[in-house]
């Protein structure tokens, strides 16, 4: 068993992120990266196959949105990275995401000098979408940091 734990650090949107077109000063967006040079599509593959306790998490959040008609799988799309649309792909970055009844969200994978950064802008149409982003706050914090880790090992 290795004791090996990747350092996933809190960072600023990559500078050449096409995230940056989207923020707006109300709006969500917060970033992490850390040390891997995988692709961002592989990357995001990885971000995507999320573990156990994490598709336990989503499988709450689909019954209890159920009721208020949100999306739970996404547009239909030809490219997905899980439920998510791919929205832009680059050599350096990957986004995907949707717009919903109550926020736009996407996320960015950008991948550049042995970094992989994970990105998610939300922008929330309403008291329900900034409600919605409160409650999962805390979750989608763990899950995006867990991603990163699972990411870095990989290429170990």
């Amino acid at each position: 068993m290795s004791l090996y734990r990747p350092q996933v650090v809190a960072c600023e949107l990559p500078a050449n992120s096409h995230l940056h077109g989207r923020v707006l000063p109300p709006d969500f967006l917060d970033c992490y990266s850390v040390c891997s040079d995988a692709t961002p599509r592989r990357a995001a593959e990885i971000i995507t196959d999320f573990p156990g306790w994490a598709r336990f998490l989503l499988l709450i959040r689909r019954v209890v949105t159920v009721p208020f008609g949100l999306s739970n799988d996404g547009p239909e799309a030809p490219d997905k990275l899980g439920p998510f649309p791919v929205e832009l792909e680059t050599n350096s970055e990957i986004i995907a995401g949707f717009n919903d009844r109550h926020l736009d969200f996407r996320v960015s994978v950008v991948s550049q000098n042995d970094r992989v950064s994970l990105a998610t802008w939300v922008h929330p149409h309403n008291f329900g979408g900034r409600l919605y982003l409160k409650a999962i706050l805390p979750f989608h914090i763990l899950i995006a940091r867990n991603a990163l880790r699972r990411v870095a090992a990989q290429q170990r």
